[in-house]
């Protein structure tokens, strides 16, 4: 067996272990025990409008959904102040990041990202032989000057995530703005805010203006699955100059989005109580540790996202003993940050127990 010997070399993207199988392992019988804090879900969960209208289409689902998502894409334009020629919907915002790499990456080519960014974008970029640039992160912060001096006439991709994963971070409106006007024409600037619901109101970008003055190089995404707690389903969105839009249409695959997908989303964008609920979790949550951790001596990066980034010291350690405890973390070593872990914010319960979970550890 034979295959392409850049796909052969990928390293895998590491995901967590499924629930039942860490209780498994460590012999928990009770899974509601279990606090799983590892991959920046809802710990509220899903919107309760998305839970019924998910009900509601059960007896459909002998039916290939709409390819096109007109009803979804009709009803998040009009949310958004765009046209529905400035979406495209895909498989999580993961997917979409494929398509972009597809479209415009090719052996020779290149993409710049953060070094400490979303490592997606470095996988995606491999897929199609292109090379991923990772730039520096000052104080785990995106270097926009930097990172349009890194740019090359081969170049055609660079990757802005804002609020940054894993580290929270976040770039000042005020920096996009000045990013967008000295990106070259040559470049798809792509703007990653997939925990934009969550970011403290201050600190939100417009990137969109952009998009509706007619920019055709920058394409931002978002997503379903962090703040409407619809993880599971994988449906996030782009938006960008129809231009832009249409290419990445095709290499879509015809139904990449089910028609379940389709039906939670529409209604949790209706669902406005679930996301204030969200906010505010998560804005007392990470009060909450900013305030604790540095109590047990723990260091903790400000963050804008539904998560919070922690010098612990052995990351993957730290990682393992809290398993023991029933909580489950992400370890930071995959993102070159092996003194760290990566904790989601959960309900003030939750919250609690992480934090007994960590005074435990550190004795």
């Amino acid at each position: 067996m034979k295959a392409k010997e850049w796909i052969s070399d990928l390293r895998v993207y590491e995901p967590g272990k499924p629930l039942e199988e860490v209780a498994r392992e460590l012999g928990f019988g009770d899974l509601t025990e279990i606090v799983k804090v590892a991959s920046n879900e809802n710990e509220l969960g899903p919107s309760p409008m998305a839970m019924k209208a998910m009900q509601e289409t059960i007896s459909e689902m002998h039916r290939y959904p709409d390819g096109g998502a007109f009803y979804l894409k009709g009803k998040l334009a009009d949310k958004l102040g765009v046209d529905p020629e400035n979406l495209l919907f895909g498989c999580g915002s993961n997917e979409l990041i494929v398509f972009l790499c597809h479209v415009f990456l090719r052996q020779g080519m290149n993409l710049v990202m953060g070094a400490e960014a979303f490592a997606v974008y470095f996988l995606a970029a491999a897929m199609y032989e292109g090379k991923a640039i990772r730039i520096p992160m000052p104080e785990h912060v995106h270097d926009l000057d930097a990172m349009l001096t890194a740019i090359t006439p081969e170049t055609r991709l660079v990757a802005i995530c804002n609020p940054n994963n894993p580290t929270g971070t976040m770039v000042s409106p005020e920096a996009i703005d000045c990013f967008i006007e000295k990106l070259p024409e040559h470049v798809v600037a792509i703007f990653d805010e997939a925990y934009f619901e969550v970011m403290p109101e201050h600190m939100k970008p417009d990137v969109l203006k952009h998009i509706r003055a007619g920019k055709e190089n920058i394409i931002v995404l978002r997503t379903f699955s962090k703040a409407y707690g619809l993880a599971g389903l994988r449906i996030g969105y782009a938006i960008g100059h129809p231009k832009l839009i249409g290419l990445l249409n095709k290499v879509r695959q015809p139904f990449n989005v089910n028609g379940m997908a389709q039906a939670a989303a529409m209604a949790a964008l209706d669902d406005v109580p679930h996301i204030v609920q969200t906010r505010e979790m998560v804005f007392q949550g990470l009060e909450f540790f900013a305030r604790e951790l540095p109590k047990l001596g723990l260091e903790t990066v400000p963050s804008g996202a539904n998560f919070i980034l922690v010098k612990t010291g052995n990351g993957r350690e730290v990682f393992e003993r809290l398993q023991k405890l029933k909580v489950i973390v992400r370890p930071m070593d995959p993102y070159g940050l092996p003194d760290h872990i990566r904790i989601t914010i959960g309900t003030p319960e939750q919250n609690q127990t992480i934090l007994n979970a960590l005074k435990a550890v550190r004795v």
